[in-house]
């Protein structure tokens, strides 16, 4: 089957855009609400490592923009990863 070039960079940034909305979001939110209390440990992680081996495949096939969204994705994770942290630690303090 051959797919057009524009359509498959149209499906590539639609499926970027998308993933990293919902990890903005979930920034966003954690920020106005000052919790993180329900995101789990082990989601971040298996989601860190998937996000780790797609941007390896991206650079080796020198793909654009998988290397951009799983860069982007893996920083927001971080953002997301660092925010637990610091919401559990003083929820915590407070108890």
């Amino acid at each position: 089957m051959e797919v057009d070039g524009t359509l498959l960079t149209i499906l590539g940034v639609s499926a970027g855009i998308l993933i990293l909305a919902g990890w903005i979001e979930q920034v966003y939110k954690g920020y106005k609400t000052k919790r993180m209390t329900d995101i789990s440990k082990f989601l971040m992680i298996f989601i860190a490592a998937g996000s780790i081996l797609w941007l390896i495949y991206g650079v080796i096939v020198s793909d654009v923009f998988i290397i951009g969204t799983n860069t982007a994705g893996l920083s927001l994770m971080i953002i997301v990863s660092i925010m637990k942290k610091k919401y559990d630690m003083q929820l915590k303090s407070k108890n």
